[in-house]
């Protein structure tokens, strides 16, 4: 016979069930800042910007000291994130044009390929973006998001009044712009406490170029950076290959609106996190936190990332990323892996983590490290390759080649002895052997890998700006 008692209690049992089937799979906030080079965070090093929120998930989690983008700009790098494709392979060579952002032309630009976003809504996630999303169609959600919050481009003018993107409408928002990201990324986490989410939390800082660097920063560090010497910041004669930003080198001025952003940034972090304990969701949440890009800020003499030079430059602190992974229990805590990885290897790593056996796009050179974050050891290649438009190089231990085709200039620095890379070697005989084995091995893995379609360096086309071409 049915009754109520009967029906209440498989009413109860089924909700037990559901609820466990949740508890199975971590939330996920994937937190990933705008050119923020790894060398102004505490965890790596720096003891004069504030960044408590962010050493302390390094303190709590992975750090990784040798993550590395393989492309310095943003639309790329966060394609390359979310696909685990090259730019090559993508086609998003550069920052993408205004058209394809908005207006009757725009269209997401990796709307074709399996993305990390899109696999996890396939499989049960709640998907949020708050933030800087630049790959295109920014009106409207893309790729398994349902939550929404985005800037209207990639451009970053200002921190206040900034065009911002909500429930497909554009409109100006008044609040400190990196403060209105955090708030959105809260409410969504609030929304979803009983269902497994995944968040993509994109800042658009601490961004540190152009206008935004030429003024004072205003949040609550400005007057904390006022009269701060900034010694964390290079000294070093303007490099005649900078093309923009030659103002901001050894500029004082620009390097204190450049840490205040970054340590804006960082309060936002500790915002979501904060909010996390208070839910009870932090011992159930995987954190990873990332940058598109490093930043040169005064290193070898650049301001800026690669495309901001001609010819475009490899500089190590504009390929550098910070990257940290944090989950209480599962996640050792302060630990760091000296792996030389990529943001290529991400989507692979993200998924095999969680257990997910979801395909990557074909022909991907993502390599999952994930059993690193459980402690155990890996047979891994620390050997990372960068390309942006002609220019593509070749990083291991010991040296970096970039090479520009066809006419170069090309670059070979012993990053042991030289890691600021002021010695090029590139025609010194006794290392003649050295550049022609990584020459070789940079040409095997672009033909194994680069789709040729996108491959600019043999003429392919691009979704994004073709920046050798505006000159």
């Amino acid at each position: 016979m049915v009754t109520l008692r009967n029906i209440c209690y498989t009413l109860l049992l089924l909700v037990s069930v559901l609820a466990t089937r949740a508890a199975d799979k971590p939330n996920i906030i994937f937190i990933l800042t705008d050119n923020h080079g790894a060398w102004t965070l505490g965890c790596y090093g720096n003891k004069e910007i504030q960044t408590p929120n962010i050493d302390r998930l390094a303190n709590e989690g992975m750090l990784f000291t040798r993550a590395y983008c393989n492309n310095s700009v943003c639309s790329p790098s966060r394609a390359t994130f979310l696909t685990g494709l090259l730019p090559s392979q993508h086609g998003v060579n550069a920052y993408i044009p205004e058209a394809a952002q908005i207006g009757p032309k725009a269209y997401c630009t990796i709307q074709e390929f399996r993305t990390l976003p899109k696999i996890l809504a396939d499989s049960g996630y709640v998907c949020g973006l708050s933030g800087k999303w630049h790959l295109g169609a920014n009106l409207q959600p893309q790729i398994g998001f349902s939550y929404w919050f985005a800037k209207v481009g990639g451009h970053t003018a200002t921190f206040y009044n900034d065009d911002m993107i909500w429930q497909g409408k554009v409109y100006k928002e008044p609040k400190y712009t990196t403060d209105a990201i955090t708030d959105h990324a809260i409410d969504f986490i609030e929304q979803n406490t009983n269902k497994p989410f995944f968040l993509y939390l994109a800042y658009n800082g601490p961004y540190g170029l152009g206008k935004v660097v030429r003024e004072e920063h205003k949040n609550r560090w400005t007057d904390y950076y006022a009269k701060k010497e900034m010694q964390s910041f290079p000294r070093e004669k303007v490099s005649p290959w900078l093309k923009d930003n030659r103002f901001a080198v050894d500029n004082v001025k620009s390097m204190r609106s450049y840490a205040a952003a970054v340590s804006g940034v960082d309060d936002g972090i500790g915002r979501v996190m904060e909010k996390l304990r208070a839910l009870g969701l932090d011992k159930n949440t995987l954190v990873i936190f990332a940058a598109d890009q490093g930043l040169n800020a005064g290193h070898g003499g650049y301001w800026g990332m690669g495309d901001h030079s001609r010819p475009i430059n490899t500089q190590n602190a504009t390929v550098h990323i910070p990257l940290i992974f944090w989950k209480p229990g599962d996640i050792a805590a302060g630990k760091t892996s000296d792996l030389m990885v990529e943001n290529h290897d991400f989507m692979a790593t993200v998924l095999d983590f969680l257990g997910n056996k979801s395909p990557q796009n074909p022909n991907s050179p993502g390599k999952s490290f994930a059993p690193v974050l459980r402690g155990q050891t890996i047979k891994w290649d620390n050997v990372i390759y960068h390309e942006f438009e002609n220019t593509r190089m070749i990083q291991t231990e010991k040296f970096k080649l970039t090479i520009r085709h066809p006419f170069g200039p090309d670059e070979m620095y012993d990053v042991q002895k030289d890691p600021g890379e002021h010695e090029n070697l590139i025609f010194v005989p006794q290392y003649a052997d050295e550049k022609r084995e990584l020459a070789k091995k940079l040409k095997a893995f672009f033909a194994k890998y680069a789709d040729p379609k996108y491959d600019r360096w043999n003429g392919g086309i691009t979704k994004g700006n073709a920046i050798l071409k505006e000159e």
